[in-house]
């Protein structure tokens, strides 16, 4: 799986808040908590900001887990320092609260008909943090050292198909032909192969050709590397310095091309699951992400001085068939596996009123999400059953289901984590009621994914990372690309009809009628949609996080509350 794109997505364990406070707690939960509501819930009472955050006039602290200090946005293997390259350098085109793109660097863009030729125009008057100018040869610059022999980053250019890239990656040309420098403000992107994940990928943060490129050539990125504990960016803020176990100091960026923030310093702060609520609590951080439930929010509001955030992830968690088994070659049987798991005892254990069951292989939140359309799998143990009768599967002398003299047992891959520690008991459970035998099998993530690559299993347990667009939730399950063996040639056909048509409103019927064909032939038995908590002192006011652009897109617009 991918690196974690935002620092809010983290589960953290519950804190001990002081006597007082647990007491309070003890009396709060003697009536049934009511959800919170999505979105900002104000601060009951701002004159409760600590005494140690007023001090700070000047001044916004984030808490942060565990960076590394590996500060380039291409370099990274951490996804905490990305957190931290997001504060240094702004992307060419982002995206907004529902997913769609939006300009951040670039002023616009143009697609050819074809959907093959992207032109993209810079903003004016674009500088660096010391003041150089940013054109669009860096553009240029950047997508080059991506497709460098030498680069082993995180991010993926390959899906874009930038024209020429392969052959600049393989030594057959001393340029990525595909890139085309028109004049300082635009530049001309060419690619073989139409995707709607394109526009992400070349869209992406800019790097300095002047002070990252000076010493490069192609293959040898040590000069580019040398430089990662000393970024230069366009963002909001400037880095100034890492203290390892400690924080991370920035001052804004007067050449920000908003303007310079509000706040004249931010402020990373490095915290961990034992300490998290409690520097929030005395006022040394100003905001902080929580785990979604009802105890978590319940302190938070007990505090008073507290904005809660409570908003959609875009992730999905599931369980993967593995195809190749011949039981589970029968879609029948996976339907019967899906209505005889009681998802909504599952999800309503591990979240308690802040998750929903998931039925399509995206997030609510987006804007490709079928709200009325797709076969919810209600828990219905009598319908599993005659499915899998229906599929040959009878119940034996002890209950256990049989074909051709073999028991329906499967192995179920597990992590230790939060959902599968409550879903291996419901799951063995229902199964036995099905007559079905579960056996677990609990591995740490890398042993995981090992295993399910040699195909040793019959489900695995796992979640996505975000996904910023909605092929990024379906690209599993394209048969040349699958790791289970899932094969639907109409699945294949509109997951690529889908990627290959660039405007959402086109998209959005081609993702409906996907995600019907999924229900009807299921490569996973989807889980769950979580919710996200954060929150912030009520001593600063602009906080509106997200799941795509999280804290730091609110930065700009965070200041000292009147």
């Amino acid at each position: 799986m991918s690196r974690i794109k935002n620092n809010i997505n983290k589960l953290l364990q519950n804190r001990l808040a002081p006597l007082a406070l647990a007491c309070a707690l003890g009396m709060a939960f003697g009536a049934q908590a009511q959800t919170l509501a999505e979105g900002i819930t104000p601060a009951a009472d701002a004159g409760l900001v600590p005494a140690a955050a007023k001090l700070r006039k000047d001044t916004v602290v984030a808490g942060i887990l565990e960076p590394q200090g590996i500060f380039n946005p291409y370099l990274f293997t951490n996804g905490w320092d990305e957190n931290v390259t997001d504060v240094i350098f702004s992307r060419l085109i982002g995206l907004d609260s529902q997913g769609k793109p939006v300009g951040r660097l670039a002023e616009s863009w143009q697609v050819s008909p074809d959907n093959l030729t992207y032109t993209i125009k810079l903003r004016s008057n674009l500088v660096y943090s010391d003041g150089s100018p940013l054109k669009a040869e860096d553009i240029a610059f950047t997508l080059t050292l991506l497709h460098d022999p030498a680069y082993d980053g995180e991010t993926d250019i390959t899906p874009a198909h930038i024209q020429g890239g392969d052959a600049y990656k393989n030594g057959a040309a001393d340029s990525v032909s595909g890139l085309k420098v028109i004049d300082d403000r635009t530049i001309q992107i060419t690619t073989t192969q139409a995707g709607a994940t394109t526009l992400q990928l070349i869209g992406g943060p800019v790097l300095s050709k002047a002070y990252y490129g000076k010493d490069y050539r192609r293959g040898k990125l040590d000069g580019v590397r040398a430089l990662s504990g000393k970024p230069l960016g366009n963002g909001p803020y400037i880095y100034d310095k890492y203290v390892p176990g400690q924080e991370i100091r920035f001052h804004a960026n007067p050449n920000f091309y908003l303007g310079a923030p509000p706040m004249a310093r931010f402020i990373y702060r490095v915290t961990n699951p034992a300490t998290n609520f409690q520097l929030f609590q005395t006022g040394e951080t100003d905001y902080d992400a929580f785990t979604s439930k009802p105890d978590d929010i319940e302190q938070l509001k007990l505090l008073g001085f507290a904005n809660i955030n409570l908003y959609g992830s875009s992730d999905y968690s599931r369980i993967d068939f593995n195809l190749k088994r011949p039981a589970l070659q029968d879609k029948r049987v996976r339907q019967a596996l899906i209505y005889g798991l009681d998802r909504q005892k599952l999800i309503s254990v591990v979240y308690q009123g802040y998750g929903t069951v998931a039925n399509q292989p995206i997030s609510p939140i987006s804007w490709a999400y079928d709200a009325t359309g797709i076969n919810p799998y209600a828990y219905d143990l009598a319908k599993a059953r005659r499915l899998l009768d229906e599929a040959g599967w009878k119940a034996g002398a002890d209950g256990i289901r049989q074909k051709d003299g073999k028991k329906l047992e499967l192995t179920l891959l597990v992590t230790k984590k939060l959902i599968n520690d409550a879903l291996v008991p419901i799951a063995k459970d229902n199964y036995r009621q099905l007559g079905v035998v579960l056996k677990p099998q609990v591995l740490d993530f890398n042993a995981l994914l090992a295993q399910r690559k040699t195909g040793n299993y019959d489900l695995a347990s796992l979640s996505t990372s975000t996904l910023n667009d909605p092929h990024d939730g379906v690209r599993d399950f394209i048969s040349r690309e699958s790791a289970t063996g899932y094969s639907n040639p109409q699945v294949d056909a509109l997951i690529a009809k889908a990627n290959a048509t660039l405007d959402i409103e086109q998209r959005k019927p081609l993702y409906h009628q996907l995600y019907q064909l999924l229900a009807e032939d299921p490569p996973v038995i989807l889980l769950g949609n979580r919710k996200i908590l954060s929150a912030s002192s009520a001593r600063v006011t602009g906080f509106k996080p997200d799941i795509y652009n999280g804290l730091v897109g609110s930065l700009p617009d965070v200041r000292l509350a009147q």
